[in-house]
């Protein structure tokens, strides 16, 4: 965690996905590497799955993916949060598809998701986009597992 919090990723463009189960840190950790990348120079663009699905959504219908698409170039780093609490609708998916192969080698990722690879279909619908989008958001990846107990709970049953 101390090599990836000193930015080589983001030079590399190498993505950070933390997977496991909900309440362990997921999330803190990837707004924590987004605050010292942007203290370290970098421009941070942040989205919750569910948000970046909808406004992908909406840009197709308006006619302005183009444009949105620029703005995810433009950030040295993107932090996609929650993936995969939810499945989404089939054109949702084939958009996150074109939004991740578009940052593919071009700009880092920071992905969190408390679903396994191996179920990551379920977000996605098909075998063979999610094969490819696993492929591109892996490869030379940083994959970091957060299984464990959920702290919100430590902290409910602790009281």
């Amino acid at each position: 965690m101390l090599d990836i919090f000193q930015g080589e990723y983001i030079q590399q463009k190498r993505n950070v996905i933390f997977i496991g189960n909900s309440g362990t840190g997921k999330s803190h950790l990837s707004i924590a590497l987004g605050e010292e990348a942007i203290n370290q120079g970098y421009t941070v663009k942040y989205y919750t799955y569910p948000r970046l699905s909808n406004e992908l959504m909406e840009a197709q219908d308006e006619k302005r993916l183009l444009q949105l698409e620029k703005q995810w170039l433009a950030a040295d780093v993107t932090i996609i949060d929650e993936l995969g609490y939810i499945p989404y609708h089939q054109r949702a998916a084939e958009l996150l598809f074109q939004f991740f192969s578009t940052r593919y080698e071009r700009g880092s990722m920071i992905i969190t998701s408390n679903r396994e690879f191996s179920r990551w279909v379920e977000v996605f619908h098909d075998e063979q986009m999610t094969a490819a989008l696993l492929d591109r958001v892996t490869h030379k990846a940083h994959i970091i597992p957060m299984n464990g107990e959920s702290y919100r709970l430590k902290e409910t049953y602790s009281k």
